[in-house]
């Protein structure tokens, strides 16, 4: 699950980022509405954290135009104006609202209940290439009827060359995928990865590299 933080204070910023991380949440964080406003539109996310004022203003109006606009991500409202009137405001378009100060614990378990929440689109249960299956419900991969182990990264790489097979897809998505923005993946790594999701595919390999783009999944 994916979550952006939005929040001009960069201890905090940096507090929730690392209890997030640490429950297992891939997470991106900015400090003011400008770069949170290209995040939502580069990134899906399954939650949004937003600070109520923050350097280009209250977040409650931002979040006002992107809900007209059509976004329906779930929304926590961190915010230290706990008046009656300011969470009334809150609520009419975020989905939760905490008072600073807070236990990072509850953050954490607030989140999580809104990923829960979270709308998704619909999509196919298996996704199939040849002999390979994806099964996205049990997050379990057969190829020709063989249970393979895969990491939540390789997993996370092998989903997107599935949902897009027969397609190139480029290495920045590839990676924009696997990885949040604080694990600062190497240039190599991505390459690693793909090594290790051959290697476990066995040949004939489905995956081909598309010299100056990306990698192609295909039988």
């Amino acid at each position: 699950m994916r979550v952006l933080i939005v929040e001009d204070d960069p201890d905090l910023r940096l507090a929730v980022g690392a209890a997030l991380r640490g429950a297992g949440f891939a997470v991106d964080a900015v400090d003011d509405l400008p770069a949170a406003d290209e995040a939502l539109w580069v990134n899906s996310y399954d939650c949004a954290v937003l600070d109520r004022m923050l350097p280009s203003g209250d977040s409650v109006g931002f979040l006002a135009a992107k809900r007209t606009a059509g976004l329906l991500t779930p929304v926590l409202f961190l915010t230290a104006r706990d008046a009656v009137a300011d969470r009334i405001a809150g609520l009419a378009h975020g989905d939760d609202y905490l008072v600073k100060p807070f236990a990072v614990d509850e953050l954490v378990a607030r989140v999580r209940s809104l990923c829960r929440r979270a709308p998704r689109a619909a999509e196919p249960v298996v996704l199939r290439c040849g002999d390979l299956e994806m099964d996205l419900g049990s997050r379990q991969v057969r190829r020709g009827g063989v249970l393979l182990t895969l990491t939540r990264t390789e997993f996370a790489v092998l989903e997107l060359l599935a949902r897009r097979a027969g397609e190139a897809v480029p290495r920045a998505e590839l990676l924009a995928h696997g990885w949040d923005e604080m694990a600062a993946p190497a240039t190599n790594v991505l390459d690693v990865v793909i090594a290790q999701l051959r290697r476990k595919l066995r040949p004939p390999s489905l995956i081909h590299t598309e010299h100056r783009v990306g990698y192609r999944l295909a039988p």
